[in-house]
C-alpha cells in the first residue's frame, strides 16, 4: 500500500511558477494578451491622472497658461506620451465594452472570444493611428 502511494506521488506532474526564460517562450492566447493590456492601460491611465489634470488645468486657467500649454504639448516627446495615453484610453474603452458583452454571455465561445480579442486589439491600434495622425498634424 505504501508503494502504491509513492507511485501516485511520483506520477503526478509538478507545476512550478513560470521563470523569466520560460515567459518569453510562453504562448498566450489573444484573449489573455488583451486582458493583460487592459490591466496595463488602466494602471497607466490611473498613474498618469495627475499629468492629465495638470494639462487640463493649464489649458483652462488663462490665456497665458493656455499658451504655456500649447508650448508644452508642442514638443514631440509630449506628443508621444499623449499618443500613448490615447492608446491606453482607446484600448481600455474597447476592451471594457468587450468585457461587458462577455458578462452578458455574448461571445463567450472560444472562437468568438478569440475573434473579439483580435478585433479589440486592432480597433484600438487603428483608432490610435487616426488620432495620432491628427495629433501630429498630418491632416
Amino acid at each position: 500500500m505504501v508503494e502504491a502511494q509513492q507511485n501516485v506521488k511520483k506520477d503526478r506532474p509538478v507545476y512550478r511558477n513560470i521563470g523569466l526564460a520560460q515567459l518569453v517562450k510562453y504562448r498566450l492566447p489573444w484573449a489573455g494578451k488583451v486582458s493583460i493590456l487592459h490591466r496595463i492601460s488602466g494602471a497607466v491611465l490611473f498613474l498618469m491622472l495627475p499629468f492629465l489634470l495638470y494639462l487640463l488645468d493649464q489649458s483652462l486657467a488663462s490665456e497665458v497658461s493656455y499658451q504655456k500649454f500649447q508650448a508644452i504639448t508642442g514638443h514631440v516627446l509630449v506628443k508621444v506620451v499623449c499618443l500613448g495615453l490615447i492608446w491606453c484610453f482607446l484600448h481600455h474603452f474597447c476592451a471594457g465594452i468587450r468585457y461587458l458583452l462577455l458578462d452578458l454571455e455574448i461571445g463567450v465561445e472560444k472562437s468568438e472570444a478569440n475573434r473579439s480579442a483580435i478585433f479589440v486589439f486592432c480597433l484600438g491600434v487603428a483608432l490610435t493611428a487616426v488620432v495620432g495622425l491628427k495629433l501630429f498634424g498630418l491632416y
